[in-house]
């Protein structure tokens, strides 16, 4: 382990433990007791206020105040890191190795108290998520990357199945983690703007030798938000969408989040929704589907039409299945 590693390993372990002989530092970070005098002094000489007593039964320790610093985390802060990792590791967080590292050691110096807190609120705390493949994987590291340091990168895109893919020039702006997918939100020169990506329809990937400037306080998340939804800002040009049906697939659309913030009206047995055209022609009328005969849409007459149509078209499928 290198020199810091090996001084921030003393004051956790001074932190843990209370007191601690040279020889017993040295044996657990396997180094020499010259090289722990050489670090504990080093750590005096850096403000860090170590005691040495001497004797038989004396060692070194750390003043209890500092015991105290912002600098050492509580019993929930502790938890709380040991949850976010495992949230962050089963989203497919990128550099997955160095997190299981740091929770090691966040887990390997502190008191055995502290480990037993850890241990009793992590089980039974699980996230089930789809594994994130090699090559995402990578991926996300590159861009990772290319977003921190403001590289321009070279990507090989493949839009949707059936479009051939496209080479471009994008400056990558943000990363994003939405609904089990990454995107990353980028200014992409072939077309002029800035645009989202999905992260696993990129085919290759190459760093550039140029640099870029991110336009200031631009927020990733809000452009993509913003991209995804329709304003709601701007209601005149928006379509009514008024459903009924029973209180609990009503809450249910209510709350969801795609219907949430284009509510306008909500009473017991109806609401009132503004979206979009294109919703419309697109993914609402499949995301309503499932809940069939528990609501029924009073308008618009264009959302009745595409239900019963691909109503329509699913029956005439199966029916010909059925008959062949």
């Amino acid at each position: 382990m290198s020199k810091m590693v090996n001084m921030l390993s003393i004051l956790w372990l001074l932190k843990s433990r209370k007191q601690l002989t040279a020889k017993e530092l040295a044996e657990e970070l396997e180094i020499s007791i010259r090289t722990v005098y050489r670090y504990i002094d080093d750590l005096c000489a850096s403000g860090v206020p170590i005691i040495s007593d001497a004797g038989h039964n004396g060692g070194y320790s750390l003043l209890h105040e500092f015991t105290k610093a912002p600098l050492f985390f509580n019993l929930d802060e502790q938890k709380a890191l040991v949850h976010a990792a495992k949230f962050a590791i089963d989203a497919g967080y990128p550099f997955n190795e160095a997190l299981d590292g740091a929770i090691s050691k966040l887990k390997m110096y502190t008191n055995e108290e502290q480990l037993n807190h850890i241990n009793l609120h992590s089980r039974g705390f699980e996230v089930i998520h789809p594994s994130v493949e090699l090559p995402l994987k990578s991926l996300l590291q590159d861009l990772e990357i290319a977003v921190a340091e403001s590289y321009r990168l070279f990507i090989v895109y493949h839009k949707d199945r059936g479009i051939e893919a496209q080479s471009r020039y994008i400056d990558p702006y943000g990363l994003v983690y939405w609904k089990g997918k990454w995107y990353t939100v980028a200014y992409c020169h072939l077309r002029k703007e800035i645009r989202s990506f999905r992260i696993d329809r990129i085919q290759s990937l190459s760093q550039t030798d140029k640099k870029f400037d991110r336009p200031l306080e631009f927020s990733a998340r809000a452009f993509f938000l913003k991209d995804l939804l329709p304003d709601q800002n701007d209601l005149e040009k928006l379509i009514s969408v008024r459903i009924q049906g029973n209180a609990h697939a009503l809450d249910d659309l209510c709350q969801h989040w795609l219907l949430n913030h284009a509510l306008i009206e909500r009473k017991n047995n109806h609401a009132l929704f503004k979206v979009d055209k294109e919703s419309i022609h697109s993914f609402l009328p499949y995301f309503l589907l499932p809940y069939g005969k528990s609501i029924t849409i009073l308008e618009p007459t264009l959302l009745q039409e595409k239900l019963a149509t691909i109503s329509l078209d699913l029956f005439n499928h199966y029916q010909n299945s059925l008959l062949h």
